[in-house]
C-alpha cells in the first residue's frame, strides 16, 4: 500500500472525497433493499411493485448520471459532484416521511437523479487527477466504499429493527441518509478541478451527441453493453438477496444480517483485489476472471441444496466476485473516451448499463411468483455475466494509458 503515501495532497483529497461519497451513497441505496420485506408487509404491496420501486430509482439514476456527465464536461467535475451529493441526500431523507406507495414512488424517482450523478462525476474526477500507474488501484479502492456503506446499512438495519418497531425502524434508517450532505463541505475546501478540465475549457464545447459520431460509436455502444452486463448481474443478486434469505430460507432479521455481512466482507475484499488486478493484469483479463467467478458463485449459492453453514461460506465468493468485477470499470471508461467528452461518454455508458440493468429487479420480482425467487435471480445474473465475457473481447486494452485529447 506504499503507493497511497506517494499520492499528492490533491490526489489524496480527491480519492477520500470520492470514497466517502460512494460509501454514503451505498448506505442510502442499500437500506431500501433491507426494508423491502417490511414495506411489503406494512403497506400490502406485491413483490412486483416493490421491484418497481428499485427499478424506477435505477432508471432515473441513469438519466441523472448522463445529465451530470454532460454538465460536468461544461461546468466542472467538482461543482457537479457537490450538487449530486446534496440532491441524493435530501431525497433519501424525504423517503422516511412518505405515507403511501405513490409518495414513495415519486421520491425514489427524484432520488435516482442524484444517485446517478455522484458516481459518473466522481469516477471521472479521480481518473483525471490520479496518475496513470495508480489509476486502476485508486478507482477500484474507491469502489470498495460501496461495500463499507453496504456493511454500515446492514449494521444499522439490524440495530434499528432490534430496538424499534418496524413501522418506525424503516423510517429512521432513511432519516440517517441526510449524512452525506455534510461531505460537500470537505469537497468545497479540499478538492480541486483537474488541470485537464481547465485546459479543456479554452476549446469550444463538444455537442453531447458527439459520443455517437463515427469515431466513437463502437466504443460507446460496446462500453455501454459491458456496463449492462456488470450492473445487471449485480442488481439481480443484491436487490433481492435479503428477501431471498428471509422468505426462502426462513432467516430472522438478525440471522439475515449475519449472512449478509459475510457477503459484504467478500464484496469489500473483491473491490480491493480487483483494484490491484486491474493495474497488474490489465482491464480485460480482470473483467473476464471475475465474470467466470461470478457465474460459478451464483449457480452454487442459488441452485445447489446448501446447508446453513455452507450458505454462510458460499456468501463470501458471491460478494467477492460480484463486486470485484466493478473495480476496473471507472478507470477503464475514463481511458476509452477523449478529454472533451470523457464525463459525457462515461456517464452515458455506465448509466445505460444501469438503466437496462434496472429492469432486472422488477422482472425478477414478477417472475419469482411463478418460478421462485432463487431461480429468477440466477437466470438473469447468468445471462448478464455471460454477456460480459463476450463483450470484453471486442474492446481494447487500456492499461497504463495516459489521459489526453485524442
Amino acid at each position: 500500500m506504499a503507493w497511497l503515501t506517494g499520492l499528492s495532497r490533491a490526489e489524496k483529497a480527491t480519492c477520500l472525497s470520492a470514497f466517502g461519497g460512494w460509501m454514503l451513497d451505498a448506505f442510502d441505496y442499500m437500506i431500501f433493499t433491507f426494508v423491502i420485506t417490511t414495506l411489503i408487509g406494512l403497506w400490502h404491496i406485491s413483490p412486483a411493485s416493490a421491484g418497481a420501486l428499485v427499478t424506477v430509482t435505477l432508471l432515473f439514476s441513469s438519466l441523472g448520471g448522463w445529465g451530470a456527465g454532460i454538465l460536468a464536461d461544461r461546468l466542472g467535475r467538482v461543482r457537479l459532484l457537490q450538487a449530486s451529493i446534496l440532491w441524493f441526500s435530501i431525497c433519501t431523507c424525504l423517503i422516511g416521511f412518505c405515507q403511501n406507495f405513490t409518495q414513495l414512488f415519486i421520491v425514489r424517482t427524484l432520488q435516482g437523479i442524484g444517485f446517478g450523478g455522484e458516481w459518473a462525476v466522481g469516477s471521472v474526477l479521480v481518473g483525471e487527477i490520479v496518475r496513470a500507474e495508480h489509476r486502476g488501484k485508486a478507482v477500484g479502492i474507491i469502489q470498495s466504499g460501496w461495500a463499507v456503506g453496504w456493511g454500515a446499512a446492514a449494521i444499522f438495519y439490524t440495530m434499528a429493527f432490534s430496538m424499534l418497531p418496524p413501522h418506525l425502524a424503516w423510517r429512521t434508517l432513511f432519516w440517517i441518509g441526510i449524512l452525506p450532505a455534510f461531505l460537500v463541505l470537505y469537497v468545497r475546501r479540499h478538492v480541486p478541478e483537474p488541470t485537464s478540465f481547465k485546459e479543456q475549457k479554452k476549446a469550444p464545447p463538444q455537442p453531447f451527441w458527439a459520443i455517437f459520431g463515427p469515431n466513437l460509436f463502437k466504443t460507446t455502444m460496446l462500453s455501454a453493453l459491458l456496463c449492462l452486463g456488470i450492473q445487471g448481474g449485480y442488481y439481480a443478486i443484491t436487490t433481492w438477496l435479503p428477501t431471498y434469505l428471509e422468505k426462502e430460507h426462513g432467516l430472522s432479521v438478525i440471522h439475515t444480517g449475519e449472512y449478509l455481512m459475510v457477503v459484504i466482507m467478500g464484496s469489500f475484499l473483491g473491490y480491493v483485489c480487483g483494484a490491484f488486478l486491474a493495474d497488474l493484469w490489465g482491464r480485460k483479463p480482470t473483467f473476464s476472471f471475475f465474470a467466470v467467478l461470478s457465474l460459478c458463485s451464483v449457480i452454487t449459492y442459488l441452485l445447489l441444496p446448501l446447508t446453513g453453514t455452507e450458505m454462510l461460506i458460499a456468501g463470501f465468493p458471491l460478494g467477492f466476485s460480484a463486486s470485484g468485477i466493478y473495480s476496473g470499470l471507472g478507470a477503464y471508461l475514463s481511458e476509452l473516451f477523449p478529454q472533451a467528452l470523457r464525463a459525457n461518454g462515461q456517464g452515458f455508458a455506465y448509466n445505460f448499463g444501469r438503466a437496462m440493468g434496472a429492469l432486472f429487479p422488477g422482472i425478477i420480482g414478477f417472475l419469482s411468483q411463478s418460478m421462485g425467487l432463487g431461480r429468477a435471480i440466477c437466470l438473469f445474473a447468468t445471462c448478464a455475466y455471460g454477456a460480459v465475457l463476450l463483450i470484453v473481447f471486442c474492446l481494447p486494452e487500456t492499461k497504463g494509458k495516459i489521459l489526453k485529447n485524442f
